[in-house]
């Protein structure tokens, strides 16, 4: 760099002066995974995750010296936040779900109270889902038990490499790997389209467990897959020829249009684009670690970036035909649906149906996209009762706001009104909180991080996106998180634009993505 322009080749800029950065076989530095050099033997490495070096393998916290929101051994408090976050509680939106999946998506009276957002598409969510599972992993801190943060080990990379896609590269995780090509990611089908490679008993074979908890998951997770093979063989028929130089540059490429599609795409839905402009051009106040020692907040972890629980639908349109020529409707979690092809959009299995078309998570422009549910204190009710395999550790409390809300006594987390204080940014008030009031332990005046972002959304931003408190913690996480990766785009080359064919020169979004994956409706005659 030095002041000095590199110059540029078609795919963005010289891959002999990345390679030579960060070593041929690897996207992050230090080069862990990589495909081995010929004569030389690759380093071994046992875990499933790709590692930086140097980077911060366990939780922390933007704010050390800030009190919690209530002393976790308080008398009747683990009640009241299992009261608040319980079925048929203050969260839940009580959908009616005796109603069905098509009626729930259908017929717009039954959003009267879990209402649309008509500014996000349903699949905002799940990109914030995969972005989630790409950057944290928490593996063994105790729901509402108080925990350090920083003994508590981080199953990923905090960083958006992907390594919940590539694992720990094609020598460190073979299982990923097509073996006739080591370039190029294992992709299988057994429906009507493409699938995660599953074992025998339909087990995923992929970086996050996590990432096959229901078929919408699974089916991004498959669309990177091809992704990366699709970037391949665009540079083999530019010339790459080596093995090893191809599956980095790809790796590459793919790692960035996505770095890109967060920052430019996904965070000014979630946050507000004015909040996203003061962040990059202002700089960072309060998330500030060093390039290279990055860390995930438990503020953030724990509770501001599970907004995305308030986005999610009852139902889903998981593809325009594919049940036997019709459209497959099925409810995200149904804990009634058994069989090896259960009538819910869980994963973990195998069927033509079992597929997404992506024109009802993402805007083709057919009239086929369909909204997101608003950042508000409404929770779908199907997550009040989540199967056991679409929980990390398959243990329960089986109700995700239970366990959220737990989770601010794990890491002793500050309220709202606290962080509001210490943003310079009005607090809400107790009587926009009275629902809390109740419980006669203050909630109103010192409430849960993640309800109060949630109400803050509510009151502040009509539900649209995050408010203050809440847009400031996710966005100077994810572009921290971002800027403090030296080999992210963001880091590296902060001039860089996408590369790959797109609707708009230099710019990329998710339908440009899907398209060059192949799993868009032309891709498939649709």
């Amino acid at each position: 760099m030095n002041g000095e322009r590199e110059h540029r080749e078609s795919t963005g800029f010289s891959r002999r002066s990345f390679l030579g950065k960060v070593g041929v076989g690897a996207v992050a530095l230090g080069a862990p995974g990589a495909l081995a050099a010929p004569g030389r033997a690759a380093p071994h490495h046992s875990g499933a995750a790709h590692r930086h070096a140097g980077i911060t393998q366990h939780f922390g916290r933007i704010f050390d010296r800030m009190r919690p929101f209530a002393d976790p051994g308080k008398k009747g408090l683990e009640a009241a936040l299992v009261d608040i976050g319980s079925p048929g509680g203050i969260l839940d939106a009580r959908d009616a779900l005796d109603r069905g999946p098509v009626d729930l998506i259908t017929d717009l009276s039954l959003s009267a109270h879990n209402p649309n957002n008509p500014t996000h598409t349903a699949g905002t969510t799940f990109f914030g889902q995969f972005m989630d599972h790409d950057m944290t992993f928490d593996t063994g801190s105790p729901l509402g038990k108080p925990a350090d943060p920083e003994r508590s080990p981080n199953g990923r990379t905090p960083s958006f490499d992907l390594d919940s896609v590539y694992g720990a590269g094609p020598v460190g995780s073979p299982q990923l790997y097509d073996p006739t090509d080591r370039a190029k990611l294992k992709v299988e089908s057994g429906g009507l389209f493409e699938d995660v490679p599953r074992m025998a008993d339909g087990t995923a074979i992929i970086g996050d467990p996590r990432n096959d908890e229901h078929v919408v998951i699974s089916g991004l997770q498959a669309a990177f897959l091809k992704f990366h093979n699709n970037a391949v063989d665009r540079l083999r028929a530019g010339g790459t020829t080596s093995e090893a130089e191809a599956y980095s540059e790809a790796r590459r490429l793919t790692t960035w249009h996505y770095q890109w599609m967060i920052l430019h795409d996904f965070l000014p839905l979630f946050v507000g684009q004015s909040m996203v402009n003061s962040i990059v051009r202002r700089g960072r106040r309060f998330y500030r670690p060093r390039k290279g020692e990055a860390f995930i907040p438990v503020e953030f972890q724990g509770a501001a970036y599970r907004f995305g629980h308030s986005m999610v639908r009852p139902s889903y349109r998981a593809n325009l035909a594919g049940d036997g020529g019709k459209a497959f409707f099925g409810m995200i979690f149904d804990p009634k649906a058994t069989g090896p092809d259960p009538d819910d959009l869980r994963g973990g299995f195998r069927a033509p149906r079992r597929f997404i078309d992506w024109q009802t998570f993402f805007d083709f422009g057919d009239g086929q996209v369909k909204p997101n549910k608003r950042i508000d204190t409404t929770v779908s009710t199907p997550l009040f009762d989540l199967p056991l395999g679409a929980i990390a550790n398959h243990a329960p409390p089986t109700v995700l706001a239970v366990r959220t809300l737990l989770r601010h006594i794990t890491w002793e987390l500050p309220s709202g009104q606290s962080i509001a204080r210490r943003f310079g940014v009005s607090a809400l008030a107790p009587a926009d909180l009275d629902e809390l009031h109740h419980y006669g332990l203050g909630l109103e005046r010192s409430t849960p991080l993640w309800y109060y972002v949630l109400k803050e959304a509510e009151l502040v931003e009509d539900g649209l996106r995050l408010g203050p408190v809440g847009g400031r913690l996710v966005g100077e996480v994810v572009v921290g998180l971002l800027e403090s990766d030296p080999a992210s785009y963001l880091s590296y080359d902060r001039d860089w634009r996408p590369t790959l064919p797109a609707r708009a020169k230099g710019d990329f979004d998710m339908v440009d993505f899907l398209t060059f994956a192949g799993v868009d409706p032309k891709s498939r005659g649709r």
